[in-house]
């Protein structure tokens, strides 16, 4: 018999370094202060009430997730990566437990698709704790939500905060350029940025699959509702954010589980190993459709009108804007769908918040803004234009067809599971 031997998973063993360290022979550094650098507001922000270790080393691994993450492409064929880091920490005994170990990997493996292993070791230096600010929280809070300037997070945000009212705490995941589009204001309040930056300092981070932004997000999530000491956190996804990423993968991708109550879970058990504090992530919009959840917003809310200046475009400004004003494109499947569900709930939105302002024509240039030269169009773009179209036909198709009740079963059956209801 021959022994089958698959092609090696595309590696990379990454190290955390100290100030003044070198990495192993065969390790790629990662240093902290230059490659990971933590900002003092944003540390301030989430550690407002006194320096704490746990939290700390909880923000650099994910840190250390995301570099990686970004830091190694995936295989043109095929999905999966091996990653092996060593990280210093404050309690090396507490991150190398098998509880925390375990829970880490199982939630990273299953959101990214990759391999993962960790070696944790003692930090040679205590990192120094940022200086104690007054930062206001409500006397009694009940909730955290991620909060950013996307659709579904603007509205399910607002639609919580007629159930919780100041007791919902908001958690800003978002960018500074798109919050200054989208004219939102945090002022000095905590948990009003992701208190680190990756970055390589001239090598590439070309990898944008991005998977590990769940776990980057759900971590953050997290460390807020411990510090706070709640237990509810509040996913602002409707159901095709949540469960159609997983339920039509594109090409040879990985399912994406970003949002998936199944990754939740396993959120949950890391967090209570972590820092022995359960928390539940709920999903209040989970049955029901992004324009559902727009035009409740709208109807229910005294701010629903500012569902107009969301954003939802995957694209980057530098290919999007028109006369040097920031777009969206209008024709990637993140754009597509928000029209969709902007047209169910009956609103109207005007053309030019796109470059892609009218779909109705027969070609795809005659459609884009005057302002917008054809040279500008691009193969990636035609492609997402494509990939935006067949996503919302297939998610429309799994209503039929036997695979696709094949499909539906298996989602039923795994988020059933993970909600505790029958399948």
């Amino acid at each position: 018999m021959i022994a089958f031997d698959p092609t090696p998973l595309p590696t990379l063993r990454l190290q955390l370094l100290e100030p003044q360290q070198a990495p192993k022979d065969g390790w790629e550094g990662c240093e902290l202060g230059k490659d990971i650098r933590f900002s003092s507001a944003g540390l301030e922000s989430y550690l407002f009430a006194g320096w704490n270790d746990d939290v700390f080393d909880a923000l650099l691994v994910a840190a250390a997730v995301e570099f990686c993450d970004r830091r190694r492409v995936r295989p043109a064929l095929g999905w999966g990566r091996k990653f092996e880091l060593l990280i210093p920490v404050h309690d090396a005994d507490k991150w190398n437990a098998r509880p925390v170990k375990a829970a880490l990997i199982d939630a990273l493996e299953f959101l990214t698709g990759d391999q993962w292993s960790f070696e944790f070791t003692k930090r040679k230096m205590a990192e120094s704790p940022v200086r104690q600010v007054t930062l206001p929280l409500p006397p009694e809070m009940r909730a955290v939500i991620a909060f950013s300037t996307g659709l579904d997070s603007r509205a399910v945000a607002g639609l919580l905060s007629n159930k919780y009212g100041q007791t919902l705490i908001r958690i800003r995941v978002g960018s500074e350029k798109r919050d200054k589009i989208a004219g939102v204001k945090d002022g000095r309040r905590p948990f009003t940025s992701i208190p680190y930056d990756v970055s390589a300092r001239g090598r590439v981070l070309r990898e944008t699959s991005a998977r590990s932004r769940g776990f980057k997000f759900a971590m953050v999530s997290a460390i807020a509702a411990y510090l706070a000491r709640v237990s509810e956190i509040i996913v602002p996804e409707s159901g095709q954010g949540a469960l159609g990423p997983a339920l039509l993968p594109v090409g040879h991708a990985y399912e994406d589980y970003r949002n998936h109550p199944l990754f939740m879970r396993r959120m949950e058990k890391l967090i209570s190993a972590l820092f022995g504090h359960s928390v539940q992530y709920l999903f209040p919009r989970l049955w029901y459709t992004k324009g559902e959840t727009l035009r409740a917003f709208v109807t229910e809310c005294d701010e629903g009108e500012v569902w107009a200046r969301t954003w939802s475009c995957w694209q980057q400004s530098r290919h999007v804007s028109v006369d040097g004003e920031k777009r969206q494109c209008g024709v990637c499947a993140a754009c597509m769908l928000r029209r969709l569900s902007v047209h169910a709930a009956g609103l109207v939105e005007s053309p030019q918040r796109y470059v892609w302002e009218d779909l109705r024509p027969a070609s795809f240039e005659a459609g884009a803004a005057s302002g917008f030269s054809a040279k500008r169009i691009t193969r990636a773009m035609r492609e997402y234009a494509i990939a935006g179209a067949l996503h919302m036909e297939h998610l429309a198709d799994l209503r039929t067809g036997d695979a696709n009740g094949r499909i539906l079963a298996k989602a039923t059956s795994q988020i059933a599971r993970a909600e505790g209801c029958a399948a």
